[in-house]
């Protein structure tokens, strides 16, 4: 099955992540299909980069978004 879900990248205490489309038993920082996208919780307000036609594309293809991808997605 395949997931929209994060992929950290960040320095100690300070997150960043990337926000990618990835098979489910690949490991978090693993192997991604595609990134569609960026999330940064560091700034005030937290600052969420996506490509929405490319997740319009996965999600009708069957991807699916893990839960706080889906509060990302709904809150943009």
């Amino acid at each position: 099955m395949v997931k929209i879900r994060l992929q950290r990248v960040g320095k100690k205490k300070a997150p960043f992540y990337h926000i990618v489309v990835a098979d489910s038993k690949s490991p978090r920082d693993g192997k991604i299909i595609e990134q569609i996208g960026t999330y940064n919780p560091m700034v005030e307000p937290s600052e969420i980069k996506l490509d929405s036609e490319k997740v319009e594309k996965w999600i009708k293809n069957g991807a699916k978004p893990t839960e706080t991808v889906k509060r990302l997605i709904n809150n943009k």
